[in-house]
């Protein structure tokens, strides 16, 4: 039996759980082989399980080198199954992927499943398993160049199954004991977006079930569902697990919230206090580093300094989660009541510094409610930030899409006062006033 990315952590464990299920010879390929850190000790334990094992210093995406792998395997044993769980992760934003470190995670992927098919199709393979991921299921942050590769195992093993030969794509979540979602910053964000490593031994049984209830493309992860799909539904509902009974009632219901709603912030819990205690051009400022520092931690950037304020923090890589996440944080270090659309009415760190700037000047404290805002004053004060004589170069261009967005939703409640049906305008709404919508209903404004 072959397993790619056989060192490795995943690997590691899938070749434990076949020694254990009583696989006679197992082939592990990786790049360096027997030479891979732990390679030797891995050995050692499979061969005291029973198994003999094979470790194959080889570039499996490389057609050529895996052909020549497959060849040497004997054919007094001939293959019988292959357990593609090779990967490589280059997390980053969407603004610093390049070709490169696309195809860098892609080769990984796709070529190896294509050159298994291609090179093995003529054999009578039991197993033909490919390890996906769920982020090609739901957009994860971060993994814009990963999850394409995993879309494409879940397609590749339909598309093997209707042509008669055996497959199947898992897709898994994070896996512990050691794997790449163990790194820190790994781990952390897949806590805070509620996708928590599972436990190997876990996963292996969940293997077993897969392979003998002969399923072709499943998911296995381990959800918080209370966190995860209020963020994955914040924004935008979704009915991607609309069947699933542990995500019903799930609900974004914190504006404000506190440091647990969004994980471990970069702001500290006395920032209310001097947010109070500033004003003018100061509390502007305070506010513009809070949403640098914060967004920049959100987002995986390494400093704040790296998040031009002027620049849409989408194209910096936010998107719904991530979105709900830099919500929670600034409502918890300002002690404001904040929309879940805030990062995308105020696109830029300084449109919303400036939107920030405005409630904390005005009191609308997640205690203070709705009442008694002097609008006129809340306009007059709007007006100086943007054409007065400290207003920030851009000012303007930086907050017309939110100004744009407000004005169309003051215009719709106007409509709906002068007794317009509500429907009337749905069909020409734009995302921010469907959004805005379902944070009236859901009482999240």
């Amino acid at each position: 039996m072959l397993v790619t990315g056989g060192t490795g952590a995943v690997g590691g464990h899938v070749a434990r759980w076949l020694a254990r299920s009583g696989v006679p010879h197992l082939v592990l390929a990786s790049r360096r082989g027997e030479e891979a850190p732990g390679a030797a000790e891995l050995g050692a334990e499979l061969a005291a399980l029973g198994s003999r094992v094979t470790f194959a210093a080889c570039d499996v995406s490389d057609r050529d080198a895996l052909e020549r792998l497959l060849d040497g395997i004997s054919g007094d044993e001939p293959l019988t199954a292959v357990m593609h769980t090779a990967a490589v992760l280059d997390d980053g934003p969407v603004d610093r992927l390049d070709a490169e470190r696309l195809e860098r995670t892609l080769r990984v992927k796709v070529d190896t499943a294509r050159h298994l098919h291609t090179l093995t199709e003529g054999l009578d393979l039991d197993a033909f398993v490919l390890f996906s991921s769920t982020s090609g299921m739901f957009a994860a942050a971060g993994q814009g160049n990963y999850a394409p590769g995993n879309a494409f195992l879940d397609a590749f093993a339909l598309w093997r199954r209707e042509r008669g030969l055996t497959a199947v794509s898992v897709a898994w979540g994070a896996w512990g004991g050691g794997g790449m979602a163990e790194k820190r910053a790994v781990s952390a964000l897949l806590n805070r977006h509620g996708v928590p490593a599972m436990d190997p031994l876990l996963a292996t049984a969940a293997l077993e079930q897969v392979l003998t209830h002969g399923e072709t493309a499943v998911a296995v992860a381990n959800i918080d569902w209370g966190r995860f799909h209020t963020a994955f539904t914040a924004v935008r509902p979704s009915p991607l697990f609309e069947d699933v009974p542990e995500a019903a009632g799930t609900v974004d219901t914190g504006a404000g919230g506190d440091a647990g709603d969004g994980g471990t912030g970069p702001v500290d819990g006395g920032f209310a206090g001097r947010l109070a205690a500033a004003t003018g051009r100061a509390r502007r400022l305070l506010l513009e580093d809070l949403v640098r520092r914060t967004a920049a931690a959100v987002l995986g950037y390494g400093e704040a300094a790296e998040l031009d304020g002027g620049r849409a923090l989408k194209e910096a890589g936010l998107d719904s989660v991530t979105a709900v996440e830099l919500r929670n944080r600034l409502g918890a270090a300002t002690g404001l009541q904040l929309p879940a659309t805030l990062a995308f009415d105020h696109p830029t760190p300084r449109a919303l510094a400036g939107f920030l700037d405005a409630r904390a000047g005005s009191g609308s404290s997640a205690d203070s409610g709705s009442s008694g805002e002097p609008h006129s004053e809340a306009l007059a004060a709007l007006e100086r930030a943007l054409a007065g004589p400290d207003a920030a170069d851009g000012a303007v261009e930086s907050v017309l899409p939110g100004l744009r967005s407000l004005l169309g939703r003051l215009e719709a409640a106007a409509g709906d006062r002068r007794g317009r049906s509500p429907d009337a305008d749905l069909d020409g709404a734009t995302h921010e006033d469907v959004f805005a919508l379902l944070d009236r209903e859901l009482g999240r404004a």
